[in-house]
């Protein structure tokens, strides 16, 4: 009752190739995932806050300086055409120009910053670029960007957008 069986050396046996399988795809996977984490970076961010530590008391120091104000904005967005009028309770509505910051939620190369002029009495226009349809955060601000008000918007819109800074976010 004595067979030779003929064993195989042992990186030919299955189960062992099988074992070592999964330990060295969890390395690779881990692997892949720290390259990944450490060389790209998250734009997702879009205050001034994460970038510049203790910055955020001046962010609510300017929307403070619009409640103050009191100041409100209407925003109508009509094909490629941005106007806006600005109210305000202390009558101070009245400025050269205004800074309309559109954030995108996700990709920071599509943020775009749009120079609204005056036409008159609180009156802005201003011209949206072609690539703004979508989701955005909107960030106005003046000239000495001593104030902001903030809001979001999902572009083209045919209703009109409120901004107020006594209600907060419009």
């Amino acid at each position: 009752m004595n067979q030779d069986n003929d064993i195989a050396p042992w990186y030919r046996q299955p189960w062992l190739w099988f074992l070592i399988m999964f330990p060295a795809a969890s390395i690779l996977y881990c692997a892949v995932a720290i390259t990944a984490a450490v060389t790209s970076h998250s734009d997702m961010i879009s205050d001034d806050y994460s970038k510049e530590g203790r910055a955020i008391n001046e962010e609510r120091a300017r929307d403070d300086r619009a409640m103050v104000m009191g100041l409100s904005a209407h925003f109508n967005f009509s094909g490629s055409e941005l106007t806006l009028t600005m109210d305000s309770t202390t009558g101070q509505n009245e400025f050269p120009y205004l800074i309309l910051n559109l954030f995108h939620p996700t990709l920071e190369a599509r943020d775009r910053t749009i120079q609204l002029q005056a036409t008159g009495s609180g009156h802005y226009m201003a011209r949206l670029p072609r690539d703004v349809a979508g989701r955005w955060y909107l960030d106005l601000r003046g000239p000495a960007n001593d104030w902001r008000l903030k809001g979001q918007i999902t572009l083209p819109s045919a209703t009109p957008l409120e901004l107020d800074a006594a209600k907060g976010q419009g």
